[in-house]
């Protein structure tokens, strides 16, 4: 008996709505750039929050460290206010 996973469509995978959570950075960045290979889907998103000014500075304002591996829910919530969902 199949699973309710394994039922889907593989288009209806795609077109679950995106949830505000605490995303790996390889997540976000494959998430925005499917199409990429890891590494240049997360410098591509990391070249973004560069060059945005006011994310950048939103994201400071909430204690973003580029070293870390994740995003806590309130900086994808950033992310997402400007660069749109993924």
């Amino acid at each position: 008996m199949k699973t309710e996973k394994e039922k889907r469509e593989p288009e209806e995978e795609d077109l679950r709505p995106f949830h505000v959570r605490t995303y790996t950075k390889e997540e976000l960045a494959m998430l925005y750039n499917p199409t990429y290979c890891v590494s240049n889907a997360i410098s591509t998103l990391a070249a973004w929050i560069r060059l945005n000014k006011p994310l950048k500075a939103e994201l400071a304002a909430v204690g973003y460290n580029r070293y870390r591996r994740s995003f806590t829910p309130r900086e994808v919530s950033l992310l997402v206010k400007y660069l749109g969902e993924p």
